[in-house]
């Protein structure tokens, strides 16, 4: 019982519970008058999920369709939901009136092909390799410029007027070297083949040709003349007149001029002569008196040739002695046939000046086919 007495007008208040048991009502049992607390929604879920559905919708009927306002709640993803699914409905492509397939109109960049770059292991073996073919190359040239040379055709430049009036000094001729034959002397190059002393595939010249061959004294100086005697034959030269065999060879005189060479002045004659067997050619001659107008009787042994430039009285050739001049030449020492000439300059043209081609050229004599 309480020691404190109530105030004037209030009732007293009789406490009829323990202290124990009326813990306990106030803990265990519910109070019938409390009603029950509510749950909470999941705003944040249900507004994304409402969102997405709507966005989905619009984009599929393509009508414009405004979405609740989402509730203002403290989930900033529940903000961002919305905005994106409207983008995402925007990304999507649309169909067209049609009822065709959807287009799209963005451009759609494809990647091009990578670029591989292949790096060697060893660069020292790819620069040797690089040598190697280079070599290679130089090496398939030469041969083919060699064979060229020595089976085919040999280019040679006229030093001297010794074949006036039909090759002048600087003319470029070409020579066949399958006309005779291949002999030793057939390389074109200092070294000679190892063919002895005969010749493979060998045919004699005929009367009347122009032969390139080496010089017999020496075996290397290339000389270029007509071949006038034939082994068998006999050649003598009678007031400035050519006999072979001993008759006379029918000449007419062509035309008269004159020439101015080192002697001076001189008069000189263009004569046509028919050698035995019918061929025609043209010589130069300065008249009678010269050195090489008479002379001895010439026997032309086998396998031999006479030769004589068509300058007759400028030209050293088989009418000097061997010591000297030309002499007998072997069929070894023959080369090949002059054919053409290619290119003519007078002389005074420089292959190192080069204003001196088109001052000294001779077009007039460009690929001139040889008698």
């Amino acid at each position: 019982m309480s020691d404190n007495k109530p105030e004037d007008g209030e009732k007293p208040v009789i406490d009829t519970t323990d202290s124990e048991s009326s813990a306990v009502a106030s803990h265990d049992v519910p109070s019938d008058d409390a009603d029950p607390a509510p749950a909470e929604p999941d705003v944040a879920g249900a507004g994304d999920v409402d969102a997405a559905e709507a966005a989905f919708a619009a984009s599929e009927s393509g009508l414009p369709v405004e979405a609740d306002s989402p509730e203002v709640t403290d989930s900033a993803p529940a903000e961002a939901a919305p905005i994106a699914a409207a983008a995402a409905a925007a990304a999507r492509p649309i169909w067209s009136d049609a009822g065709d397939a959807p287009f799209d109109d963005r451009k759609v960049k494809i990647p091009g092909p990578a670029k591989v770059r292949v790096k060697d292991d060893d660069e020292g073996g790819s620069a040797v390799s690089e040598t190697v073919e280079i070599v290679k190359t130089v090496v398939v040239a030469l041969a083919i410029a060699f064979v060229l040379r020595v089976l085919l055709f040999q280019p040679f430049t006229i030093p001297s007027a010794s074949m006036e009036p039909n090759l002048y000094e600087g003319d470029y001729i070409v020579v066949s070297k399958w006309a005779y034959g291949y002999s030793k002397f057939s390389s074109g190059l200092p070294i000679n083949l190892p063919l002895g002393d005969d010749r493979v595939f060998g045919r004699a010249p005929t009367r009347g040709d122009i032969v390139v061959f080496k010089l017999p004294r020496d075996d290397k100086t290339d000389y270029i003349k007509r071949v006038i005697g034939l082994p068998g034959d006999t050649i003598q030269m009678i007031q400035n007149k050519l006999y072979i065999n001993g008759q006379p060879v029918q000449d007419v005189v062509v035309s008269a001029g004159e020439v101015n060479d080192i002697f001076g002045p001189r008069p000189v004659t263009e004569v046509r002569e028919t050698l035995p067997g019918g061929k025609t050619i043209t010589i130069q001659d300065f008249g009678p008196g010269g050195d090489l107008d008479d002379t001895p009787v010439y026997s032309v042994p086998a396998g031999h040739y006479f030769m004589m430039g068509d300058n007759r009285d400028n030209s050293i050739d088989s009418r000097v002695e061997q010591s000297a001049g030309v002499g007998l030449v072997p069929d070894e020492n023959l080369v090949g046939k002059a054919e053409i000439i290619m290119f003519s300059w007078e002389p005074g043209a420089s292959l190192f000046n080069p204003v001196s081609w088109f001052a000294n050229v001779r077009p007039s004599r460009f690929f001139r086919v040889l008698d």
